[in-house]
Order: structure tokens, then sequence, then C-alpha cells
């Protein structure tokens, strides 16, 4: 349903600031804009002017910014205060638009009404938070790039091909007097097997771009005073955890964001995982087994004195089967010997020394090798688990289709529902409680 009534909000972050903007859209806001602002509005004009109260006393003076619909952000009338950044400022200009009608947009209302008028897919608008939210240079431009249509543009390109295959499959269906041998005449096996090949790919790309924006979450564990909160302070780059030779320094989770060339990693260093008697030491011990569930990835620090002694394989053999883990060997500058790097079975074992920092480019790599992470350059963009989810029931609808040769009122019926799940990326077949929980989740004012 296209929303008609006007919606308004401070669209900068709260606190004080050289500038700070409220942001209004909806229809005819001419009306609007002379209540507030003495001098008529210019389209796309910055124009200096006082923003009124009532009685027609200013309330401040800034730039006012007029995008006339539907050539404006909303595919509305939009209206853009940029004032002084003041908290009370902010809250008398955005009291006033109140006044003149318009109610307190939403999170993500702004965007949701881009959405609904048009102006950008679902994919494009879940961009624009992701692009807020990006917490590393690569993240951010893969966000802009899903904002630009990157994205959609391939989910479009796949449901085109569906379509025009489902377009032939129907006049098989329609006209079986033609005697069209649907399977072998259209080449249709090879058009969906292409089809299958093209959607694969993008589930790759996907998988990328999932990682890119939600990251891996990693757990640095092991027993007391074998480094692992001055492993954190040397992929952090910075002093984040307090190190000490007092074992059971750490008592509680530290979490750190960390980029490793581009890849965000939820780091947490954790609790020596020991016997004790301490009791806070022992809630510590705790709260690191249940991060350890939670997590993507283990690290596994032991100190190169000692590295596989009966206390580093009792906590292995603890970790859940399907969790992915690194054994880190760290003080290597002690036991003088050279950083490395060595697979074994299912682990991963590199030698580093968090003092010097040997070792840390082969750790680096290692995580991003039990992260799954290919970086692509300039190719990438971002994704989120329900694209992901939406991809899978498309592949699997394809495959059900091509078991399907004999009966193709069933094949025809997978293809729809492959159709379907693919623009659900895009939001052509989108329900409203999934819009609602998509917008909910961004920011007031955009």
């Amino acid at each position: 349903m296209i929303p008609r009534d006007t919606i308004a909000a401070i669209a900068t972050a709260p606190g004080r600031g050289g500038i700070g903007v409220v942001r209004i859209s909806g229809r005819d806001l001419v009306a609007f804009a002379s209540a507030l602002i003495p001098r008529p509005l210019e389209s796309r004009r910055a124009m200096l002017t006082a923003f009124c109260d009532a009685a027609g006393q200013p309330l401040d003076e800034g730039i006012a910014l007029f995008f006339p619909a539907p050539h404006s952000y909303t595919g509305e009338d939009v209206i853009e205060l940029q004032g002084h950044g003041g908290p009370v400022v902010m809250h008398q200009l955005l009291q006033r638009c109140v006044e003149l009608g318009a109610r307190l947009a939403r999170p993500g209302e702004f965007t949701e009404r881009a959405y609904l008028n048009g102006r950008m897919d679902l994919a494009q608008a879940e961009g624009v938070a992701d692009l807020i939210e990006a917490s590393t240079a690569l993240a951010a431009r893969a966000a802009l790039r899903s904002l630009q249509g990157n994205f959609s543009d391939l989910i479009q390109q796949l449901a085109s091909k569906i379509v025009a295959l489902r377009t032939f499959l129907e006049a098989t269906l329609d006209f079986p007097e033609e005697e069209v041998e649907f399977l072998t005449a259209g080449r249709a096996a090879e058009q969906l097997a292409t089809i299958r090949q093209q959607l694969e790919g993008v589930m790759a790309s996907t998988r990328q771009g999932s990682l890119l924006r939600e990251g891996i979450h990693a757990v640095l564990i092991g027993e007391p005073n074998v480094g692992k909160s001055s492993l954190l302070n040397r992929l952090a780059g910075e002093d984040v955890a307090i190190v000490t030779d007092v074992p059971g320094t750490t008592r509680d989770a530290v979490r750190e964001q960390i980029d490793i060339d581009g890849l965000p990693v939820h780091i947490i260093d954790t609790a020596g995982l020991r016997e004790t008697e301490d009791a806070v030491e022992r809630i510590g011990i705790s709260r690191t087994w249940a991060q350890i569930e939670k997590a993507d990835l283990a690290l596994v620090v032991s100190d190169a004195a000692g590295a596989d002694d009966a206390g580093s394989r009792a906590i292995v053999e603890r970790l859940p089967a399907a969790l992915a883990r690194i054994r880190v060997v760290n003080k290597i500058d002690l036991a003088i010997r050279p950083s490395g790097r060595e697979s074994r079975g299912a682990e991963d074992w590199v030698w580093v020394s968090a003092k010097t920092g040997a070792g840390l480019e082969q750790l680096k790599q290692a995580i991003w090798d039990r992260a799954g992470w290919h970086p692509a350059g300039e190719g990438l963009f971002t994704a989120r688990a329900r694209h992901m989810a939406a991809l899978q029931a498309a592949h699997g609808h394809l495959a059900n289709a091509m078991a399907q040769t004999r009966h193709l009122e069933l094949y025809a019926e997978e293809l729809r529902l492959a159709h379907e799940a693919l623009c659900t990326i895009t939001g052509e077949f989108t329900p409203d409680d999934l819009l609602g929980e998509i917008f909910s989740k961004f920011c007031i004012g955009k």
C-alpha cells in the first residue's frame, strides 16, 4: 500500500554536531514548507533561510533543500532542513514539523517508501542499511554495489531466463497438437542446466557477500597464561585486553571487531580454561563455554613449551564436533622455533609469536580459509541470510524440475516456485510482515 501521510525525522546521529538534518517526506509539501520557511522553495537548490515557529519567529537558520516528486529519495516530495546540530534545536524543528501535520517516522520508513514507490527494489534497500553498518572498507564498497543494483541485476537475469523457459513450456502445454517435444526441440534440458550453473555461481558470490556483511565470530580459548590476550591485542593492533603474568587475569569475555584484510572478524578473548576454586573465575569459565557454543571458529591457543599437553587436548576434545578450529601455538620466540602452518586432519596448526608478530600473516590466512573467505576484489556485493535461503530454495526447485521430465505440469510448477523464490530477494513477492522486520532494523531518518 502506497503511504499518503507526511513523515519527519532527525536524520543525523544523536548528540551534538556542526550540522543536524531534519528530513520530511510526503505529498505536495509546498504548502507545508511555506508555514515553516519564509521564502519560496526552489527545486534542487540550496537556500539559506530561517526556520520559523507558529508565530513566525526563527527557531534556527540554515540550509533548506527541496526535492520534488518523483525525483527524490522516497519518490515523494522531500524537504531537508540542515540546521545547527544541537539536540535542542533539532527537536524544536522536529516538533514544528509535527505541529504542521507530519508524524514521526518509523525506523527505515524513508527507505521503505523508496521501495514502495519503486525507487529501489528490496535488495537495494537492504544495501542502504548495509552501507551504513559496514565495518570494513571492503564491506562498504560491496554494500554500495548492492545499493547500485549489482546483486539485483544478477537475480533479474536468472529470473528472466526462468520466465523464458516457463513461456516455452506453457506453449507446449497449451498446444499439444503441435507435437512440440519440449525437452528436445526447445533444448529445455540444456537451458535448465545452464540456469542452475549460473545460479550456483550467484550462490557462491552470495556466501562471500554474507561473510562480508556478517563477519565471522571467533573465540580465543586455552589454558591461562598462554597469551590469548596478547594475541588479541596483536590482531587488533592496539591494547584492548589487559595482559599480565598472573593466571586468570581475564575473568569475562573481551570483545573486539577487527578487519583482517577486508573480512570482519568478531573476536572474543575468554577466561583461561582450568579447574579453579575462585568463584568469579569459575563464572568466567562458564561464560567461555557459552561463547564457544555460539562461535563460528575456535582459536585454541597453547604455549610452544607444551603445545599438545593434556590440558590442551582436553579442551579440544570438549569442543563441539562441528566447530571449525585452529590450533595456535604461541610464544615461539621463547621456544626458539620458526613460525609456520601445517594441516593436521581437520585442524590447522599455526606457530606464532604474539610478542613479535611472527606467524600472524599465516594465522590470518588460516582464519580466511576456515571461514571460507575467498575475496573477489571489486566484484563483491553484500548479502543476507534471507537471500541465501531464497537462492537455496530456487536451486532445490530447479533440481526438482530436472527430475520431472515426464510430468510437464509438475515441471512447470517447480519452475514457477523457483521464479517466485528468486523474486522474494528483490521484493516482487514479499510478505508485509517480512518488510516490517527488514525496515525495523534501519536507523530512524533513513
